[in-house]
C-alpha cells in the first residue's frame, strides 16, 4: 500500500463524497487505514434515481458515527440554483453537450465544504480518477471555497490500481462486493435530474455503435410513440415555470420533462470530446428534459432578445460552457457572465409550443407579453408605413462603401 502523501500535516478528519458503492467504500476504508482519521460520509440526492438509504447502511456498517452519515436531498437547489442558470446561457461545451456531469460537481463540492466546517474536518476527499475531467471540477471548487482545505485524491496514491486490486483489497477488510462488480464492468455511469452519461469500455472504440442496453434513460427513438404530443412551456425571466400550463417547481419541472423526454426518445447524444486534462474521450449521454429546456429556451428568446443582446450571448455561451466543463463555477469570470447573462432575461418570459416525436423535439409556436416580433412591420402585404423600403438603398450603399473601394483599388 502507497504511503500518504504530504504526511507533516496530520489529518484528524474527513469528509468523504460517498456513494456507497465499492469504489468509495474502499476509499472510505483506505481513508481510515492509510490516514488514521475519522471518516465523515456525505451522499448527494441529486435526482440519480437511485435509493440512497443503502448508503447510510453501508457506513454504518463500515463503522462511520450516525451523526457523521450526512445524506442530503439537493435536487431543488441543483435546479434552481445551477442548472436554471446554465439553461439560461445557453451553453453546449463543444456546439453539442448540455454540461449533465459538469455542473453537477460544484454542488457536491460546496456541500462538501459546508459539511467539513460544520464537523471540523480537516480535509475532503473524492473518490475521481486521474484520468479524468471530475477531480479537477471538484477540487477547483474545494478551494475556491475554502483555500486551506486538505483535498486527498485516493486514485492519485494508493496503487490500487486494476479492478483486481480493489476487489481484493475490498475482500481483506470484509467490505461487501455486489456481484456485478466482480470482473470488469462493460462501462461506467454518472446519473442525476439532469442527465445520464455513459463511458469506458464498451464504448471506447468511437467506430463502434452504442449498444441497446448502455440507454437507461430514453426509449429507443424507432420504439417511441407514433403520435406526436404536443406540449407547452411557459418561462418568466428565462426560467420554466410551467409546462402545459401547470406551475412546478423546478426540479419537479425537469422531472416532467424527463419523463416526455424519455418517451419520446428524445436527447441521446454520442459525443467524442475533449477533456480538460487533455486526452480525448468518448461518451454517451442522455438528456432527455434538458434538451426540450434547451430548445424551449431558445424559442422564447426568438421573440424576446433584442439582435445585439441574442448576438452577444451566442458569442458568450461556448466560453461560459467551458468555464463550467472545466470546473471554474465558482470563478470571477463565470460570475461576471453570469450578470450579463442573467441581465438579458429580464424581459424573457412567455410561452413555447413543442411537437414531440421520435427523437425530437420541434417548436412549432411561440408567444410573450414582450414579443419584439411585428407582423405589421415584416409582412409581405402593404405594411400601411411601417416600413419605407426606399430606406434600404442608403443602407445597403452605406455598407457596400468599404466592399466598392477595395473593389476599385484591387480592379476586381
Amino acid at each position: 500500500m502507497s504511503q500518504p502523501k504530504n504526511t507533516s500535516q496530520p489529518i484528524n478528519r474527513v469528509v468523504l463524497a460517498y456513494s456507497g458503492g465499492l469504489d468509495t467504500s474502499v476509499i472510505l476504508k483506505w481513508l481510515k487505514e492509510t490516514y488514521n482519521c475519522e471518516v465523515v460520509t456525505f451522499t448527494a440526492d441529486l435526482g440519480q434515481g437511485e435509493e440512497l438509504e443503502p448508503a447510510r447502511a453501508k457506513a454504518l456498517l463500515m463503522g462511520i458515527k450516525p451523526e457523521h452519515i450526512f445524506i442530503d436531498d439537493l435536487r431543488e437547489e441543483f435546479v434552481r440554483d445551477y442548472v436554471f442558470p446554465m439553461i439560461r446561457s445557453n451553453a453546449l461545451y463543444e456546439g453539442l453537450y448540455l454540461l449533465g456531469t459538469s455542473i453537477a460537481r460544484p454542488l457536491i463540492a460546496k456541500r462538501q465544504i459546508e459539511i467539513a466546517k460544520m464537523v471540523n474536518a480537516d480535509a475532503v476527499s473524492h473518490g475521481a480518477t486521474g484520468k479524468g475531467n471530475d477531480q479537477v471540477r471538484f477540487e477547483l471548487g474545494y478551494y475556491a471555497l475554502a483555500p486551506d482545505i486538505k483535498v486527498i485524491a485516493p486514485w492519485r496514491e494508493w496503487d490500487l490500481t486494476s479492478r483486481t486490486k480493489l476487489i481484493e483489497y475490498a475482500e481483506k477488510h470484509q467490505i461487501p462486493v455486489p456481484k456485478d462488480k466482480r470482473g470488469e464492468s462493460p462501462f461506467s455511469t454518472d446519473a442525476n435530474l439532469l442527465h445520464t452519461s455513459s463511458e469506458g469500455k464498451v464504448l471506447e472504440d468511437p467506430w463502434d455503435e452504442v449498444p441497446d442496453y448502455v440507454f437507461s434513460r430514453t426509449n429507443s427513438p424507432e420504439d417511441a410513440p407514433d403520435a406526436p404530443e404536443i406540449i407547452t412551456i411557459d418561462f418568466e425571466r428565462g426560467d420554466a415555470v410551467a409546462v402545459n400550463g401547470e406551475g412546478m417547481s423546478p426540479a419537479t419541472l425537469l422531472a416532467k420533462l424527463n419523463d416526455l423526454g424519455r418517451t419520446h426518445g428524445i436527447g441521446r447524444l454520442d459525443l467524442v470530446e475533449n477533456r480538460y486534462v487533455g486526452m480525448k474521450s468518448r461518451g454517451m449521454y442522455e438528456t432527455p428534459g434538458g434538451t426540450i429546456l434547451h430548445l424551449a429556451h431558445r424559442g422564447i428568446e426568438q421573440i424576446t432578445l433584442d439582435r445585439g443582446a441574442a448576438h452577444l450571448k451566442d458569442e458568450l455561451a461556448p466560453r461560459y460552457a467551458e468555464l463550467i466543463y472545466n470546473g471554474f463555477w465558482f470563478s470571477p469570470e463565470r460570475e461576471m457572465l453570469q450578470a450579463a447573462i442573467d441581465h438579458s432575461q429580464t424581459k424573457v418570459s412567455g410561452t413555447v409550443r413543442l411537437k414531440l416525436y421520435k427523437g425530437a423535439a420541434h417548436i412549432i409556436g411561440r408567444r410573450s407579453p414582450n414579443s419584439l416580433y411585428s407582423e405589421k412591420v415584416v409582412t409581405f402585404e402593404d405594411d400601411a408605413g411601417a416600413y419605407d423600403q426606399r430606406d434600404a438603398e442608403g443602407f445597403i450603399k452605406l455598407n457596400a462603401l468599404r466592399l466598392r473601394l477595395l473593389g476599385r483599388r484591387d480592379g476586381r
